[in-house]
């Protein structure tokens, strides 16, 4: 029967659309239980009354805005599959560092990179059976270790590229956001309003920066001591001059010297330092260049000088050698 099937390009058809079928099916059932379920939770929540207060008369619950990742997340751990990641302190900086903040991003991340995992492979197989192809066991195996292999690393490439992308975006805007600071502090603002005054002014300009700032006036309001949030906004943007910044800030004030030429002197060095990044880039560009010179313009540049030499050399010898 099998045989029958690998020999028959019609059976073959038949076999990978009832398999899309069941495929699509099994995901439209499994997402109507998902919805289901949430949609009946949020049922039971409400009636089980969202205002529980305590003895203050203060909410105790929080409205938490569930998306359906989160649901996915949940039905998938419920179903027995463990997404929590055995470094997950690494992988949630490493996912802050590129922008995910929620506390379910490493799980998410897990589930993604395990659903590629299966499902690259399963693609690569059903596309070479569609072209008509028949390989061998070893190019099966070979195109599926790939594809697994390109589904494992492809996100962590991603992470990876999005945090570089951030950074350099930080970088890049930390120099204005340290003049503007210094003049606020110049102006006689104190440190929590001047990054309050930053991150409102930065937030069209340099909205990652502006964000950072914002989360540090939101920590000093909540009763965070300034030197641990100056040291959890290090952490957060994962970028050495920040870092270097906060430590500086948080010396200032234990030593008491004064934040206003600190912030001066550690201005002037931030725009020293984005100069020589731009002279090196620019320095870069001539070595940059010239490998497509080399291997686009010189070819041609050379057949255009030596074509007409050798086409009069032939035509010169060749006579000759026809009469000898």
């Amino acid at each position: 029967m099998f045989d029958l099937i690998l020999e028959s390009d019609g059976a073959r058809l038949v076999v990978l659309a009832l398999l899309f079928l069941a495929v699509v099916a099994l995901v439209y059932f499994v997402g109507q239980s998902v919805t289901g379920r949430a949609a009946v939770r949020e049922r039971l929540d409400a009636a089980a009354g969202q205002h529980e207060v305590d003895a203050d008369g203060l909410s105790l619950r929080a409205d938490v805005t569930r998306g359906r990742w989160v649901d996915l997340v949940n039905a998938v751990e419920k179903a027995g599959v463990n997404l929590v990641d055995t470094k997950d302190e690494t992988l949630r900086k490493r996912l802050i560092a590129a922008g995910y903040k929620s506390p379910v991003a490493p799980r998410v991340y897990t589930l993604v990179r395990l659903t590629a995992v299966i499902v690259l492979p399963i693609l690569v197989i059903t596309y070479t059976y569609l072209l008509g192809e028949r390989p061998s066991l070893v190019k099966l195996y070979f195109a599926t270790i790939i594809s697994a292999a390109a589904g494992l690393y492809v996100p962590s490439l991603f992470i990876r590229a999005k945090a570089d992308r951030r950074r350099e975006a930080i970088i890049n805007g930390f120099p204005d956001a340290l003049d503007l600071m210094l003049v606020c502090v110049e102006a006689g603002l104190g440190i929590e309003t001047a990054f309050s005054r930053v991150g409102m002014e930065m937030a069209r300009s340099h909205p990652l920066l502006a964000e950072q700032f914002g989360a540090v006036v939101l920590e000093l309001r909540a009763g965070r001591s300034r030197e641990d949030a100056l040291r959890r906004m290090a952490d957060r943007a994962g970028v050495d001059e920040i870092r270097a910044f906060a430590t500086l800030l948080i010396q200032s004030t234990k030593l008491g010297s004064s934040v206003a030429q600190t912030l001066r002197t550690y201005a002037a060095e931030m725009r020293d330092k984005r100069r020589m990044r731009a002279e090196e880039k620019a320095h870069r560009l001539p070595v940059l260049l010239s490998v497509p010179l080399v291997g686009c313009m010189l070819p041609v540049m050379i057949g255009v000088l030596m074509v007409p030499a050798v086409i009069r050399m032939v035509r010169v010898m060749l006579p000759a050698l026809g009469g000898e």
